[in-house]
């Protein structure tokens, strides 16, 4: 590494400058330098993957054609593995072709199907037959699954054993295996059948003396996932566990790989993403680089439907416009209404989706839910209503100039207004993802905006309801 290097200054203690070296620069400089492939790649292999991962972004094509000519095989699989999938493909069909498949034979199993996913089909199909038969066999292995399936995610780097074997024959099959899989924290013991028996600790292997049992050793009771259970519906069940690696089975329970912890972060990451899209009332989650149409059009079909809700929303607000006409004031709080029942919809709809994710989840259990979150409406909107009922009272009476009957009228309308819509509020953001579930519909696609929508509803007809019921009707105010 070079002794002068790019700094930036990022802090100052104590009259000392503390640096932080400008490692992208550096990266940059050496592959726009005049160096030997040897000496390019030895000062290369000082900076982290990750590192030449953010620098190779930023590089033209004949650059990056240039690094990948320079680095390793195992460089460049290193680099690999810190790329988004779609740049990692578009990146290997600038390489040639041997190139291009010795990378991908050197990538995660997982990470190398996904990659080749991105690449169209005539060079993918090329870059799969130009790898060797036991790589080729667990791509197409993985590939064979869909994406939203449990075995998409999973990885044959593990180390995998006999349950006949002794502690010594264990050991010696560990080290054997050891060289092509680095995932040697845990050891998955299979019988003669290929079928899933158990796993052993690398810990309790290593400390175990040469006349144990190996049986002693195995962890029978060991968590594990089948290769086409859907993502969604076992997340949870992954994230509840510690292990570096939950192994993965076929339906005949034979082994076919191990998801990683790693794996695990990613799926629960990639499942946030799709969640808040739909929270957003998206079809899929959007990225920078995708032209405008498909952005359009995974935006388009809720937006068509919140269109049809808003002018439902419009058409009740015109059915009261004698009510606004009689009692103008009384438009100046319709926001504070609709703000306040969204509010709680959206709350309860948070509270809802996420008890949801359990499966097991009885009918008494859901009737529970619904009635909390009912509970939790009336509440909040009892003690929200009250407040309101003081505060706007005092604004009308000594801003507005009116009367204090007519002042507290006014604002005991829009207190009961509010409680009654945050009681209904509550309701519906539990009663609608519990509908779309019923229907096996995802409930996620039932938040944000729809939820919203449907409240401004709910309490549009509730505010001028009570308004024209208790101002007009009962009261008997005209202005």
């Amino acid at each position: 590494m070079e002794d002068e290097k790019n700094t930036e200054i990022i802090g100052q203690a104590e009259g000392e400058v503390a640096v932080k070296p400008d490692y992208e620069s550096e990266i940059i400089e050496i592959v726009r330098g005049n160096n030997t492939p040897i000496v390019m790649r030895s000062k290369l292999e000082n900076y982290h993957e990750n590192d030449i991962a953010e620098v190779i972004q930023q590089l033209s094509a004949v650059e990056r054609k240039k690094l990948c000519r320079v680095c390793t095989t195992e460089m460049l699989s290193l680099v690999f593995e810190h790329l988004d999938e779609e740049l990692a493909a578009a990146y290997l069909c600038e390489m040639d072709l041997m190139k291009a498949a010795a990378v991908v034979g050197a990538l995660e199993t997982d990470t190398a199907s996904s990659i080749l996913h991105e690449i169209d089909k005539e060079r993918r199909e090329l870059l799969i037959d130009a790898l060797e038969p036991d790589t080729k066999k667990e791509i197409r292995l993985i590939a064979s699954f869909d994406d939203d399936e449990i075995g998409s995610r999973m990885t044959t780097n593990c180390i995998v054993i006999r349950e006949n074997l002794d502690v010594k024959g264990a050991m010696n099959e560990l080290v054997a295996q050891a060289e092509e899989n680095d995932n040697i924290s845990t050891i998955f013991v299979v019988d003669d059948s290929e079928t899933f028996y158990g796993a052993i600790d690398l810990k309790d292997l290593i400390i175990a003396r040469k006349g144990d049992s190996l049986e002693s050793l195995i962890v029978t009771s060991f968590p594990y996932v089948y290769a086409n259970e859907q993502i969604a519906d076992c997340i949870e069940r992954l994230k509840d566990y510690s292990e570096d690696s939950i192994p993965v089975l076929d339906n005949s329970n034979k082994l076919l790989g191990v998801i990683t912890s790693q794996n695990v972060i990613e799926v629960v990451d990639d499942e946030m993403g799709e969640d808040y899209a739909k929270f957003a009332g998206l079809t899929a989650e959007e990225d920078l680089q995708e032209p405008l149409s498909l952005s359009i059009k995974k935006r388009l079909p809720w937006l068509l439907v919140l269109l049809g809700l808003g002018l439902m929303v419009s058409g009740v607000v015109g059915a009261f416009e004698k009510v606004v006409a009689q009692l103008t004031i009384i438009m100046a709080f319709q926001s504070l209404i609709l703000g306040m029942a969204g509010n709680v919809g959206t709350q309860s709809l948070a509270v809802t989706i996420r008890v949801l994710m359990d499966e097991n989840l009885t009918a008494a259990q859901k009737l529970r839910l619904v009635g909390k979150e009912v509970r939790a409406g009336l509440c909040n909107g009892l003690i929200l209503g009250t407040l309101s009922f003081g505060l706007v009272g005092l604004y009308i009476f000594f801003f507005k100039g009116k009367s204090i009957g007519f002042s507290f009228a006014v604002s005991g309308c829009i207190g009961c207004s509010m409680m009654l819509a945050m009681l209904i509020s509550g309701a519906v953001g539990t009663l609608i993802p519990l509908f779309f579930k019923k229907i096996k519909i995802d409930p996620a696609v039932a938040s944000g905006p729809l939820i919203s929508t449907v409240n401004d509803l709910v309490a549009v007809v509730t505010y001028y309801g009570m308004s024209w019921i208790l101002l007009i009707n009962v009261f008997g105010f005209t202005g």
